[in-house]
């Protein structure tokens, strides 16, 4: 086994790019301390430009742009709101805030994201079934996994079909490209996230993307505590305090002007352990399954068979990397397994359960040092070959 390491190897960490501080000193200078200014307004300009999307509003998170989405789709208490159980929380959390339920869907074996058709447990059967049943679905949660995108071109056939809106959770995939076209704009509406641990960051913050102004417009208005125009405050609409604040939009600006090269890295951090470990037993990496998909890699991520490591787990991996000052961390655990979510309706066939079981996200940071990811890559080796 590899020597212990001091200093900790982390799965995906802030990267600053030395641009930001012109942003944030020109807020200061200005007193433009407040959730609007000229940084919010430029953040969102920088981020409709690089997606080709018409307009965006800049949030606090992109939880908060999922929420004000299906509130401007019309989703209320009692309304059925399809999603894939192979996601983050924050995908489907929104949903119960609004009282309404998530219907779960199975996993594509090859991107891992949501399966638009052909067997039982895909979008277009669930969509037949649930209309079957007396429920149709107000609204398509589709989610690009660790930057994967799914296959939008069929989720959109399905949803035109059924006259169902769809919302696109591009939080972790923003870079990526399907058929040529930024993740997050083929839906009706996209979200965004810039977490400090996605490929650029805010230090927390979100964005909606659409091509239809009124949907920005309406989370512009229901962000800023929803208040009507008039010359006192009044409000006739329930509001949220869902606002990015103008400090964190220059720090966004500063990383958008790298944000290429951080897809670039990420990108390059995944051909490396590919490279590094294309000989290990029993080590499997995702591949994009065509050159219609364009994934940022925001995370690598490996799936792991013990009937081929010699009994390794990708549990054991963790627990062996951790103690060795590495951090990773498991795929998300379904939606349909989460004891909040265990009374939602789900169409599932083990899917998504045999991925959870068996992956693995190895750190991923753009600032990693060759050194760091050789360390990962040797003692990875090690488990697996002793």
């Amino acid at each position: 086994m590899a020597d212990f390491i001091q200093d900790r190897i982390w799965l995906s960490t802030p990267h600053m790019s030395g641009h930001e501080m012109k942003y944030i000193e020109e807020a200061f200078h200005l007193n433009n301390v407040f959730p609007l200014g000229p940084n919010v307004t430029g953040l969102e300009k920088d981020l409709a430009r690089f997606t080709g999307a018409a307009h965006c509003c800049c949030l606090s998170s992109g939880t908060a742009a999922i929420h004000l989405a299906l509130i401007a789709l019309g989703v209320e208490q009692g309304d059925e709101v399809i999603c894939p159980t192979f996601t983050f929380s924050a995908s489907a959390n929104p949903i119960a805030y609004l009282k309404a339920t998530p219907v779960f869907v199975e996993s594509e074996a090859s991107t891992w994201n949501i399966r638009p058709t052909a067997e039982e447990a895909s979008l277009e059967e669930v969509i037949k079934a649930r209309i079957k049943a007396g429920k149709r679905p107000k609204a398509i949660i589709v989610v690009h996994l660790y930057g994967m995108p799914a296959r939008m071109d069929e989720i959109m056939r399905i949803a035109a079909e059924f006259e169902i809106p769809v919302v696109e959770d591009a939080a972790e995939s923003l870079g990526s490209r399907y058929q040529g076209r930024s993740c997050g704009t083929w839906g009706d509406i996209g979200v965004l996230s810039f977490n400090g641990n996605k490929i650029i960051t805010t230090s927390g913050g979100g964005a909606m993307l659409s091509n239809n102004k009124a949907y920005c417009d309406l989370a512009v208005f229901l962000s800023t505590q929803a208040r009507d125009p008039a010359p006192y405050y009044q409000h006739s609409h329930i509001g949220y305090n869902y606002r990015m604040s103008n400090i964190s939009a220059g720090i966004g600006r500063g990383q958008m002007e790298v944000l290429e090269q951080r897809v670039a890295k990420r990108r390059e951090n995944f051909r490396f352990y590919q490279q590094a470990l294309k000989n290990v037993p029993g080590i499997i990496f995702p591949d994009e399954p065509s050159d219609e998909f364009f994934s940022n890699r925001w995370l690598t991520t490996i799936l792991v068979v013990p009937e081929q490591t010699g009994g390794v787990t990708n549990d054991d991996l963790r627990v062996g990397l951790d103690q060795l000052n590495i951090e990773t961390r498991p795929l998300w655990k379904p939606m349909h397994l989460q004891p909040v979510f265990r009374n939602c309706p789900a169409y599932v066939d083990g899917t998504s359960e045999w991925l959870f079981n068996h992956g693995l996200c190895l750190p991923s940071s753009t600032s990693i040092k060759d050194q760091e990811r050789e360390m990962v890559v040797d003692a990875i080796k090690k488990m697996i070959e002793s």
